[in-house]
This record gives structure tokens, sequence and C-alpha cells, in this order.
């Protein structure tokens, strides 16, 4: 079988969350390029609704779906958008999340709060209503969660985002188990430090030195992961559940402290 047919995505609706910026908007272009349907969600509509001009004069197809992912009711409707316009969601993305620079005894309650909601529990309440619907509508799918090498070892300065993303990790692998049978595959990616929008000022300053720390030599880029996300998205990966696909180049093998 050649490649191009193993790791298309005709027929499957994606649905990305964080997709305004960063991993979130680079999944939904190459979902999209590979010719699923896209609906992209966020909180920041003007950027969503850039990035599906951008898909539709590349050839493809997006919706905006603008939503908070802390907020199940905008959630559910997202969801409901993606229906009405594509039918059944059969891939989740579930990208969003954000990130803190606070070392834990300085650690404000409203920043736990706010890193745990955002990254772990909207993550699994967008992984319940992606597989409801899966399964009420007895279609097969894929749930990709973006966890973080963070969620396999630790650094300093980042408590709530660590334990959040081992949360996404220990989440995927649970989901898994239950929805396998069912015909719901649950993966997770984790990423090394990839350079975005959300993180080209940390590392391209205080944290520039790491790159020390990773076997290749540099920090990742967006399409670093194209990869991996196809993979797990496509029926190139239909053997695979509760699985954690690193993408780090070799870092997680000596996380600094």
């Amino acid at each position: 079988m050649k490649a191009e047919d193993i790791f298309r995505l005709d027929g499957q609706v994606a649905l990305v969350t964080g997709a305004s910026s960063g991993l979130g908007a680079r999944f939904a272009e190459v979902a999209a390029a590979n010719d699923a349907a896209v609906v992209l969600v966020a909180r920041r509509a003007d950027r969503l609704e850039a990035l599906a001009g951008k898909i539709a004069r590349a050839g493809g197809r997006a919706i905006v779906a603008e939503a908070d992912v802390t907020d199940r009711a905008a959630v559910a409707r997202a969801f409901d958008t993606a229906e009405q316009a594509f039918g059944t969601v059969t891939l989740l993305v579930n990208n969003v999340g954000i990130a803190h620079a606070d070392r834990a005894v300085e650690l404000p309650e409203a920043v736990w709060r706010r890193v745990l909601d955002t990254n772990l529990d909207a993550a699994f309440f967008t992984a319940q209503e992606a597989a409801r619907r899966m399964i009420a509508a007895n279609r097969r799918g894929s749930i990709v969660n973006i966890a973080s090498i963070l969620g396999l070892g630790v650094a300093k300065g980042s408590i709530a985002y660590v334990v959040a993303k081992a949360g996404v990790v220990q989440m995927t692998k649970a989901l898994a188990l239950e929805l396998a049978f069912k015909g719901v595959r649950v993966n997770a990616i984790a990423p090394g430090f990839i350079m975005t929008e959300m993180t080209e000022d940390y590392l391209t300053g205080e944290g520039a030195g790491m790159t020390r720390h990773i076997p290749v030599g540099r920090f990742g880029e967006a399409s670093d992961l194209d990869g991996a996300f196809l993979l797990l998205a496509s029926d190139a990966g239909r053997f695979m559940a509760g699985s954690i696909v690193v993408v780090d180049g070799g870092q997680v093998l000596a996380i600094p402290g």
C-alpha cells in the first residue's frame, strides 16, 4: 500500500480545538490538506475566520465554531455546528492548552485552577462529548490528545502544567481502554519544546540554552508533528490505542530540572 493512501483522511470530519494559532492551526491545515472536513474551534473568531479562508484557498473545507472549551455548553454547540455542516465528528484533535511560569510555593490558586480547567478538565469533557456522539452515530473514530513531554517528566516552574499534562497521558490510556472496543481509538502526541507563537519568546530568550539537552540539537517546529498526527488520525494507526507518541528530538531522555 502506498503511504498517500494509508494516511488519507478523506471522509473524516475533524474538530480541532485551540485552532486559532500554533499547533492547533497546523493540525487543522494538515487535516484539511489530507481531505478531512475541518471544524475550527477557539475563542478568537477573527483568527479562525482567517484560517478558514486560508484552508479554502488551498482547496480544503473548513468552518468556524467559536467556543471556550472550558464552557461545556459551548463545546456541545461546536459539535452541533460540525454535524449540521459535515456530519458526525470522527476525528477530535484535543489540542487547546495554556502554560504558566510559577514556582510551586508561589503558585496562586487561580492559576492552578485555570491551567487544570483548560488543559485537563476541558480535554476530558471534549473527548467525552466526541466519544458519545461517535458511539450514538455508530461511527468509528479517533481522538488525538495533545499531551507533552512534561507529562512524562518534570521541570521547575511549571507544576500545574506538568500535573495537567500527566493527567492527559493517563486520561488517554483510560479512555482507550474503555472506548477501543466501541470503535473509538484514543491516542496522544507528547511534543517536546516546539517553536510556536506561545513559546517563541521563552525559547528565543531565557530558554534558548535548553537545546543542549535535545539530542537533535534544536527546538521543534510545528511541522515536525505532521507525521505523528497523521499516523494517529488515519488508518495508518488503526491498531493503535492508548499510545503516547513522543516527538521531542530525544529530550525526554534527559529533561532538565
